[in-house]
């Protein structure tokens, strides 16, 4: 395939892969908050924009991160498309995972503009379900592809809280 091409399919295969990742979790959330009613929370005012800078903090994380991983990592978010080539820059310096950090940002930013504790549930379950994700899939997976640069990394970068230290 031309060189050129090539960049221009990974980063349309970037923008599909990472659509279809939201339009999931606005399903979920739009199917979870028909429990708002039993899960009764009152959210006070001054909670709200508080709701709008996690949500687009976490949504330029996010897609910071695919942005990464699509020009410097030459694959998508998706496990069946990884990127082919190990990425530490961008967000990735500072926090091992941070495309979870941004979409656990964006949902829980999301219930708090919503006022719903349902989608504010739903970012817990989803951070549950990366950490397991994360220790019994990724990690073991990543240390057998990238080895010992890996190991290096994840002893040097956290998994979920930033580090603001450069690598």
């Amino acid at each position: 395939m031309i060189p050129r091409l090539k960049e221009l399919f990974v980063i349309l295969r970037g923008i599909v892969v990472a659509m279809a990742f939201v339009f999931l979790w606005f399903w979920l959330a739009s199917l979870v908050r028909r429990f708002d009613p039993v899960i009764s929370l009152a959210f006070p005012d001054w909670l709200r924009p508080l709701g709008f800078v996690l949500a687009a903090a976490g949504g330029i994380l996010a897609a910071t991160c695919v942005a990464v991983f699509v020009t410097r990592g030459e694959g998508t978010p998706a496990p069946f498309d990884p990127p082919q080539v190990f990425v530490v820059s961008g967000p990735y310096r500072y926090v091992r995972n941070p495309m979870y950090v941004g979409a656990i940002s964006v949902l829980a930013g999301a219930g708090i503009i919503l006022e719903s504790p349902s989608i504010l549930l739903l970012a817990a379950v989803f951070w549950l379900l990366a950490h397991a994700l994360v220790l019994l899939y990724e990690e073991p997976v990543l240390e057998e592809r990238f080895g010992q640069s890996y190991a290096q990394y994840r002893a040097q970068v956290k998994r979920w809280i930033p580090s603001f230290r450069r690598l």
